[in-house]
């Protein structure tokens, strides 16, 4: 076949291809032309999701009569006129195909009045055919309908959804340019029926929650932080508010959305240890720094930019975003509604037992349910649990920078309380006996179950799961450790043969390396059997073999092989998870002094490694609304 030019009409439509996708991504374009054209209102105006039509009303500068023609070209732009321009674009739009895409697809009618002018004009673009300009009654600004999207390309329009679906899109691409651009108030209406309308003045925290719900944005924590010519502000969630997908990321450049991989791991590292496994966070952030270091023509609808120096900038966000957590109150409250200020159920360990102790929460405040026991037989039946010393179920109570990983903790014997100073052990009419003791000058608590600490604040009443608070203190002890220096390797006396799959086989010979800078050493023995020799020395109670599988899945689990520190991050999750008491484990009361003591001398305590609340609090507003006090 011979070579030849394609038509204008073919070059347009193959060019619509790649900036007009669906309805949302006309509405994204001719926001964008409205934002640059400085509106301060910008109407969208949508039905059937924008299948039937899409109509956007602005109040900006305008266009001039006889430069309609010439708007509706393709790559006719006022914003940029040379090469070097690209380099420091801070428009929105700067490519100039963005309405000749459009026309070429759809029905375009495009109406504008300038402030000089004396009225408005018109011209039509049907299939790219360009009609008279005429004259028209007009305020200042541009009106751009566009009806019968894809209607001479029935093939794209065969694939797109329902009008629901294609609404949702739409309201994404109108919330995405909306958000950051304050100064504009903005609506949206799907079938004549208002969805959004976002007035100026209410800053970005008000159009926040008008666009995502008042909930969310009373859980948004003010982040901010500034290093020479780079500015990053905005809003992140507290952890007990989190999605299970990164839809909720919200990145600004310069006011423009962006999506960026890197942006998204600092988020996520930020959060690392405050989020469950499959939740992520949601975020806000607005970034300022000068056009000239980044690159936003990498990309047809300018989705993806290239950063001069991305290192730096996922420095710093990593780095705000971890300083203010480390100076925020991170812990659980419960609602008015009863609940952790969570959106599902992910952030409850048990959720059962959860209500089960709030409700006797209530009837103790109530008296209903216990009884003080005075005895000194109750109070000493806390040192043995199942036939085990306290000392025992005190493993890895260790005291800061205390050699050994988990030599006992040796504690300080307390002085007894008597009844009246509301201290002393709690019998359920279940038959659970709870432990209490005084940690500190102040501070009250008590077991319930077994598995929960109750303590009384100046805020209120906090409880707190043992185990989920044991294992991060233990992971934070561990991780000091370990950060001091190499891993110690503990090597056995005889090597033990490890049976595995042909793919754990040949992971675990392929990473001999890796698996050493754990501690953990292999070689072949032949098959797929290898020879463990060495296992990290802070896993005393656990066996090496356990350690081997563990490291290879995670190795596993990854499609390109996985960091150093994120195996050995999981690897210390493992080992706090396995030591630390468990839920059912009885405490003397010394034992639960230790373990308030040292939630005070550890980062993040609010979670556990894994993501999971170590405590909720009940705050007296909170407790004098249930017993109807207000």
């Amino acid at each position: 076949m011979p070579i030849h030019r394609l038509s204008q009409g073919l070059v347009n439509k193959i060019a619509a291809g790649e900036v007009v996708g669906r309805p949302a991504s006309v509405v994204k374009e001719l926001m964008e032309n409205a934002v640059d054209a400085g509106a301060t209102r910008i109407d969208v105006s949508v039905s059937q999701g924008g299948l039937d039509s899409i109509r956007v009303v602005d109040n900006g500068g305008g266009i001039a009569a006889d430069e309609l023609p010439l708007a509706v070209a393709s790559h006719a732009t006022s914003k940029i006129s040379e090469a070097d321009d690209l380099f420091r674009v801070d428009t929105l739009g700067f490519r100039g195909e963005a309405l000749a895409s459009i026309a070429a697809v759809g029905r375009m009618t495009l109406s504008s009045r300038t402030p000089e002018g004396q009225s408005g004009a018109e011209i039509e673009c049907v299939g790219g055919e360009l009609s008279e300009i005429v004259p028209c009654g007009a305020p200042v600004g541009t009106i751009v309908e566009v009806r019968d999207l894809f209607y001479n390309t029935p093939v794209r329009r065969k694939f797109l959804r329902t009008s629901a679906t294609e609404f949702g899109h739409v309201s994404e691409a109108f919330t995405r340019i909306a958000l950051p651009a304050t100064q504009v108030h903005f609506s949206l209406r799907h079938n004549d029926k208002p969805v959004l309308d976002l007035p100026v003045g209410g800053g970005w925290l008000e159009r926040i929650a008008l666009c995502f719900g008042r909930e969310l944005a009373e859980n948004l924590i003010w982040v901010e932080s500034v290093e020479d010519d780079v500015s990053l502000s905005g809003y992140a969630a507290h952890p007990s508010h989190s999605r299970s997908h990164n839809r909720m990321q919200y990145f600004f450049l310069n006011g423009r959305y962006i999506r960026d991989r890197a942006l998204q791991h600092a988020l996520g590292e930020a959060y690392r240890g405050l989020l469950t496994v499959g939740r992520q966070p949601i975020a806000f952030i607005t970034m300022r720094m000068p056009p000239e270091l980044v690159d936003v023509n990498v990309h047809p609808t300018k989705l993806e930019v290239r950063f001069l120096d991305s290192g730096r900038l996922y420095s710093q966000l990593l780095a705000m975003l971890r300083a203010k957590f480390l100076t925020t109150d991170l812990h659980a409250r419960i609602q008015s509604c009863g609940e952790a200020s969570s959106d599902d159920a992910a952030a409850a360990h048990d959720a059962a037992h959860t209500d089960q102790l709030r409700q006797q929460l209530v009837d103790w405040a109530k008296g209903k349910v216990a009884s003080w026991d005075q005895g000194p037989g109750a109070r000493d039946q806390g040192s043995e649990v199942g036939g085990q010393r306290s000392e025992d179920i005190s493993r890895g109570l260790t005291a800061p920078g205390e050699a050994g990983a988990f030599s006992p903790l040796q504690l300080r014997p307390l002085d007894r309380v008597s009844p009246a100073d509301n201290a002393a052990p709690l019998s359920s009419t279940a038959g659970q006996a709870g432990s209490a003791t005084q940690a500190g000058s102040s501070a009250r608590a008590l077991q319930v179950h077994d598995r929960y600490l109750v303590t009384e604040s100046e805020e209120g009443v906090t409880i707190i799961d043992q185990h989920a608070l044991h294992e991060r203190i233990l992971y934070e002890q561990l991780k000091q450790r370990v950060s001091a220096g190499a891993v110690e390797t503990q090597n056995l006396l005889v090597p033990e043969p490890v049976d595995l799959s042909p793919t754990e086989a040949a992971a675990a010979l392929e990473n001999r390396d890796l698996l050493a800078q754990l501690g953990v050493r292999v070689e072949s023995f032949g098959g797929d059997t290898v020879l463990l020799s060495g296992y990290p020395a802070m896993l005393a109670n656990i066996p090496p073999v356990e350690v081997l599988r563990a490291v290879l899945e995670r190795i596993l689990a990854e499609v390109k092989q996985p960091d150093r520190r994120d195996l050995l991050d999981d690897l210390l999750h493992t080992i706090a998870c396995k030591a630390a008491i468990k839920a059912g484990d009885r405490l003397a009361p010394e034992e639960i002094a230790a373990l308030l003591e040292q939630r005070h001398l550890v980062e993040g305590s609010h979670h556990c490694p894994h993501g999971r609340p170590t405590a909720l609090v009940f705050t007296r507003e909170e407790l004098d609304k249930r017993f109807k006090r207000v």
